[in-house]
């Protein structure tokens, strides 16, 4: 009998056994579609963890911000929905007015609990959720944005053993959610948004110094 012909990545369940990381979040507000566009379109098909987005949107409108997304990726992207089980290489945006969790058993859960900081969803609760389930193998993305919203939430994944990555100033149309996240000396690499998606792609494979 001849072999079965390797699975690609979504055909994998998750999490990956290759990966170093298991779920990377981000977090994004103003600006934050130009940014997620950037990171997002130069992550390759070999890229095995699962990501997760919280973006600030308006509640009062239906987002096409996954249908954008997917047009840009290589990766299956979908706006995120109750119950969703995560995948390697597939990214899940948080709908409007809906807090996104991550739940130890690789599922999503979706909440209109109150808001946090006038905001839902929550970049704060979703690392929150992240460290909880994934401790040491999660990573958090804070890119451009106003506010403060993901400072909080980092801290847990620093408690737990995760790695914290920084958009930078120079690349930042809003710098309020990255220099936030930046005061708190936690965060382990602050970069320019050229140079997400490669980093994204090391720590993954666990090629990182």
């Amino acid at each position: 009998m001849s072999p079965a012909p390797s699975p690609t990545p979504t055909d994998v369940w998750w999490p990956h056994p290759k990966a170093a990381f298991d779920v990377v979040a981000i977090a994004a507000s103003a600006g934050g579609l130009r940014a997620l566009t950037s990171v997002l379109s130069a992550l390759t098909a070999e890229f095995v963890a699962a990501v997760t987005v919280v973006q600030h949107l308006d509640p009062r409108h239906r987002s096409l911000m996954a249908e954008l997304l997917s047009r840009q990726s290589v990766l299956p992207v979908k706006q995120a929905e109750d119950g969703d089980r995560l995948r390697p290489g597939a990214v899940y945006i948080a709908p409007p007015d809906r807090h996104l969790l991550v739940n130890a058993d690789g599922t999503l859960s979706l909440s209109k609990a109150e808001l946090v900081h006038f905001l839902r969803p929550s970049a704060d609760l979703l690392f929150e959720s992240v460290a909880a389930s994934f401790k040491d193998r999660a990573i958090a993305v804070v890119l451009t944005g106003t506010g403060s919203d993901g400072a909080r939430g980092l801290q847990a994944i620093k408690k737990m053993g995760g790695t914290v990555v920084s958009q930078d100033e120079g690349t930042s149309e809003f710098f309020g959610m990255p220099s936030a996240a930046i005061q708190t000396g936690l965060v382990d690499f602050v970069l320019p948004l050229n140079e997400m998606a490669p980093a994204l792609m090391t720590l993954v494979r666990g090629d990182a110094a």
